[in-house]
């Protein structure tokens, strides 16, 4: 059932989930047939990372393979701060919720005998990736998904709004504040609910050179901190080792997958440089490969993705959406090396939740990469973020389907952000910008100590509360990066390149404590402990 943004009504007895990708549809599915009121800010299947996915899902489904040795490649790669029982319960889950994605008419690649196809990517032990027409997995995997959402009664769709602010009381969700996407003079719109599901997407627009969409901008992630939700490992932004630089932003992706297949990674005089740098080469962790690829950029040797030997003509075929971001950048990938960079990708941080998708705030839930449930430790294992995405929504709608939710709450009769206004363009370009210089691949402590007092002046000044909000998670990210002071998973601080055996522990943090890092900076104070935030 489609609503447009005049029938919202202010009030409703319905579960509010916010987010239309992987997470929020799957949640809103498994919740049927009790009543959701779904909020996507841009048209159902447009504006989600997960629709750009183009590895597929991690599964351990073949012959062989087994949950506990995909657990143990998960944690193996987390830089030591893996939740170690919830990386086995998702692995143990994966294999129901494929069938789900399956029953629900995603067409999954399969072999000649009928079975699903497999694939390896970086850091498995084995081949358990399913795809979809080898890079197509999560566009195919949202359309189906939001057929499937279409055809359901008890779900009541509203496109075209954005959530600006949590509303809250006595320590609970009351409801959100949303405003029309694009529309910044509009007059927000108030929903009361006490059951709220935040399924908003990640960071990575914050981010210069990123694989993720506009939307992507830590929206759903700073409205919960601005509540006083308890954030966890915010540092850890893992970078995609092969965007393509083709001058657009998004940057397109040039999936893991053709490397899992035989691509090799070569600078501009044709050679390798991955077999120096880790015994897997190529299929090295994220960080260890988006390290690589960085360091020889900045030494001017560039970067180039060659799968002229691997694939050659077969690549089109292979690898359809890839071969069309090359084409249309006038590049040959059977012919001619791709021109690769490290971009802002994923980001293992987020809302803090437990097992059953709980955040810190009575009634607010958190999944897919809004959430930090521990799965993905310093480092997030490829093809994990939408196999976490869809056993998390499944435990949040179980969680929720046992629950009794109360009645709603009285609205305030004040705006929670009552400014509005367009974003400031300039502003957002040096957020960006001041994000891929000094809290990007490779880190340091002036670096990160500039950004933290930018952002936290921009979050006090900012005109606008898309910008406000920007700048708030930007904050969060920055501060924990400068607590952190070592080199752990996609965190590599140059100025504390070792890892600190103390610090293996993942960071739990509130907005409050971000802002206290900012102003001890902006005094130019040391706080008390080098680590505030770690605990």
């Amino acid at each position: 059932m489609k609503n447009n943004i005049h029938n919202l009504t202010r009030s409703s007895n319905d579960v509010v989930i916010v987010g239309g990708g992987l997470a929020g549809l799957f949640c809103s599915l498994k919740l049927a047939p009790r009543p959701v009121t779904l909020i996507s800010a841009a048209p159902l299947g447009q504006g989600a990372s997960s629709a750009w996915a183009q590895g597929g899902i991690a599964a351990a489904m073949a012959e062989g393979d087994t949950p506990e040795a995909h657990a143990a490649d998960t944690i193996a790669v987390g830089g030591g701060i893996v939740d170690e029982a919830v990386a086995l319960g998702i692995a143990r889950e994966a294999a129901a919720r494929i069938h789900d994605l399956l029953a629900y008419g995603v067409p999954f690649d399969r072999d000649l005998e009928g079975r699903l196809a497999v694939g390896r990517e970086a850091a498995h032990s084995a081949r358990r990736i399913v795809h979809v027409r080898g890079d197509g997995a999560g566009a195919a995997i949202i359309a189906a998904l939001s057929e499937a959402v279409r055809r359901t009664p008890s779900i009541r769709l509203i496109e075209g709004l954005v959530a600006e602010a949590l509303l809250t009381e006595d320590g609970a969700v009351a409801g959100l504040q949303l405003r029309e996407t694009g529309n910044f003079s509009a007059r927000p719109t108030l929903i009361a609910s006490r059951a709220v599901v935040l399924a908003t997407g990640g960071i990575g627009h914050l981010y210069a050179v990123t694989t993720n969409p506009d939307e992507a901008s830590g929206s759903g992630f700073a409205i919960a901190a601005r509540a006083g939700a308890v954030i966890a490992d915010p540092e850890f932004v893992q970078f995609h080792p092969t965007a393509i630089m083709a001058g657009r932003d998004p940057a397109p992706l040039a999936t893991e997958a053709l490397r899992g297949e035989g691509a090799t990674l070569v600078n501009s005089h044709g050679e390798r440089f991955m077999p120096a740098l880790h015994p897997l080469a190529e299929l090295a962790p994220r960080d260890i490969v988006a390290r690589g690829v960085f360091a020889e950029i900045a030494a001017g040797r560039g970067a180039f993705l060659d799968a002229r030997e691997a694939l050659g003509r077969r690549f089109a075929d292979r690898f359809p959406t890839v071969h069309a971001s090359c084409i249309a950048a006038g590049i040959d990938p059977a012919t001619q090396a791709i021109p690769i960079a490290p971009a802002a990708h994923y980001h293992m941080g987020g809302i803090a939740v437990d097992a059953h998708g709980r955040s810190s705030i009575d009634g607010l839930w958190a999944g897919g990469e809004v959430s930090s449930t521990g799965a993905h430790g310093a480092n997030r294992l490829a093809s994990n973020s939408l196999l976490e995405a869809v056993v998390y929504a499944a435990r949040i709608a179980d969680d929720i389907a046992g629950r009794a939710i109360p009645s709603p709450a009285r609205l305030p009769d004040a705006l929670m952000t009552p400014r509005g206004g367009a974003p400031d363009a300039a502003a957002v370009k040096r957020l960006r910008a001041m994000m891929s210089a000094r809290v990007g691949v490779i880190r340091d402590d002036e670096g990160l100590a500039e950004a933290v007092r930018s952002f936290a002046a921009l979050e006090h000044e900012g005109t606008s509360i898309a910008v406000r909000n920007m700048a708030t998670s930007a904050l969060l990210v920055a501060a924990s990066a400068w607590s952190r002071r070592e080199s752990r998973g996609a965190h590599f601080r140059i100025d504390h390149p070792a890892d600190d055996p103390a610090l293996a522990q993942r960071t739990r943090t509130r907005l409050a404590e971000a802002r206290a890092v900012a102003e001890s900076l902006s005094e130019h104070l040391q706080p008390r402990t080098a680590q505030p935030m770690i605990a």
